[in-house]
């Protein structure tokens, strides 16, 4: 790799103006600044037949190798983390594909082809040329560099390493033909309209890789190298409501990379339950009006596993794969709620259920208000890509301390009024409550027996006697009561005995 291909390549890189967002990528920062590196290397004291330098050259030289020793060695770290399971062009090709970027959003909505049409095809090209490195060459460039430095183990180590990568090269290319929505040796920007066709199938950026995320709250310090625009009092939720960094999406939408894979199957008891939940969810799925969703009754239910069992059931169907996403938001990150809703009524090609999990309030605080307005009543309309599933342990979803006076019984009636109000903005409450023993025993049985346990004679006594020990009939008590009873097979005995 001579430096004139080095050059070129680093103004590709440099060059980047629509998928900004990988530019920042490790790989990407890590091959920036080895290249830079290496172009700082005067080649030109070697010139002379008598290899002669005077100091200075011979101070730019010793300054330059070291720097592209590490640089080397921090590339081929971020190769072994991203590339670890597939070739450098394919890692970069889906890095292309999965970013989130002002072209790729507008095509997903729909929109028309825009001026940055232009810009993105020029980057598709340029990202396609970067895609095609030879990596093991420039190994053998920086192998170079370093015998020239003298440091000739150190050659002779990375040159090892150039070959294990040009080995590891061909065989990743053998198994990933025609991987990609690109066409190798030829130039990216050619498949601007299979990119686009693409997206407008299954969506675009990194909400297309994952069903379900959990919401964390952005930080200004997230967005900027400086404390001062938290010094001088900016309002970053304001400032997010007029524009939207394309990463927004990767800091505060984290993919449930480990989710429950709980299906309707997989559940005894609570059918009519279920049903109901699943044809709400199926209407929002296909677009048609549905109701946000209040899941109360008392705790080991079910309640947030229906939720999970139905929206995992309704994604294994290809018609709602790539649309229908969960969105958990944690009880203490209420206040978020306008925020997120926000962002996400900006990405029309999906459909967002934010799920609130044992959801109740100390007081009617602005967390209680904020939902309040966000399920119906406030200035604006609820997104239309965007319902709300919570499940509820309290009867009454605001708790207050109950005194005789009668002004503290006046305030426990406007709270009352409050908390109805609430629940009703939810459109249906779905109730589950503690199974009767019969119930209980039936799910218990049916657990056992998926997991191909045979029930003996014994079985239901034991599965009684573990309820009065610990947490009540529920169907999470009789899953815990499998489960002990699945791990017996060791030796064990029950804890009462």
């Amino acid at each position: 790799m001579n430096t004139r291909q080095l050059d070129a390549s680093l103004a590709d890189l440099l060059g980047i103006s629509v998928w900004v967002g990988i530019k920042d990528h490790p790989l990407f920062s890590a091959l920036r600044n080895l290249y830079a590196d290496l172009l700082n290397v005067n080649w030109s004291i070697f010139d002379d037949e008598d290899d002669e330098r005077d100091d200075d050259e011979a101070e730019n030289f010793t300054d330059a190798w070291p720097d592209a020793a590490q640089d080397w060695s921090m590339f081929t770290g971020a190769l072994e983390i991203y590339c670890n399971e597939s070739s450098f062009y394919n890692t970069v090709a889906e890095l292309t594909i999965n970013d989130d970027n002002p072209w790729t959003n507008s095509v997903e909505n729909g929109e028309p082809p825009t001026t940055l049409s232009g810009l993105a095809k020029a980057d598709l090209d340029r990202l396609g040329r970067i895609a095609g490195i030879e990596i093991h060459n420039l190994g053998f460039h920086v192998a170079e560099v370093l015998r020239k430095g003298g440091l000739e183990d150190a050659a002779r180590n990375v040159e090892e390493e150039a070959r294990i990568l040009w080995a590891a090269s061909a065989l990743d290319e053998a198994n990933e033909k025609n991987a990609t929505l690109f066409i190798k040796d030829e130039p990216w920007g050619n498949s601007i309209d299979i990119l686009s066709t693409y997206i407008q199938t299954h969506g675009a950026g990194f909400l297309n890789a994952h069903s379900s995320y959990t919401w964390t709250e952005p930080s200004i310090t997230q967005f900027s190298n400086t404390d001062m625009a938290g010094d001088i009092g900016i309002n970053f939720e304001l400032v997010l409501q007029k524009f939207i960094p394309p990463y927004i999406w990767v800091l505060s939408f984290k993919p449930a990379l480990n989710k429950d894979p709980v299906l309707p199957a997989d559940l005894s008891g609570y059918e009519s339950q279920r049903a109901l939940i699943m044809a709400n969810t199926e209407r929002f799925a296909k677009g048609l009006p549905a109701n946000n969703l209040l899941l109360y009754g008392d705790r080991g239910t079910g309640k947030s596993a229906s939720v999970k069992a139905v929206f995992n059931q309704l994604t294994t169907q290809t018609e709602y794969s790539n649309k229908l996403k969960l969105v958990e938001l944690k009880k203490n990150d209420l206040k978020n709620l306008p925020l997120m809703v926000h962002l996400l009524s900006r990405r029309p090609f999906y459909k967002f259920i934010v799920f609130i999990d044992d959801l109740s309030f100390e007081k009617t605080n602005d967390s209680f208000i904020s939902l309040k307005a966000m399920l119906e009543g406030g200035i604006e309309m609820q997104a239309s890509n965007v319902i709300i599933y919570a499940t509820s342990n309290r009867r009454h979803l605001v708790k207050e301390a109950g005194t005789n006076s009668n002004e503290n019984k006046a305030r426990e009636e406007d709270t009352w009024q409050e908390e109805l109000s609430l629940a009703d903005r939810f459109g249906i409450t779905i109730i589950y409550t503690s199974p009767s023993q019969d119930d209980y025993l039936q799910i218990a049985q049916y657990i056992a027996e998926r997991r191909g346990i045979t029930p003996d004679e014994s079985f239901s006594k034991n599965a009684l006697r573990w309820a009065q020990w610990f947490n009540g009939r529920s169907p999470r008590t009789a899953m815990q009561f499998v489960n002990w009873l699945q791990g017996m097979a060791a030796g064990d005995g029950w804890p009462w005995s």
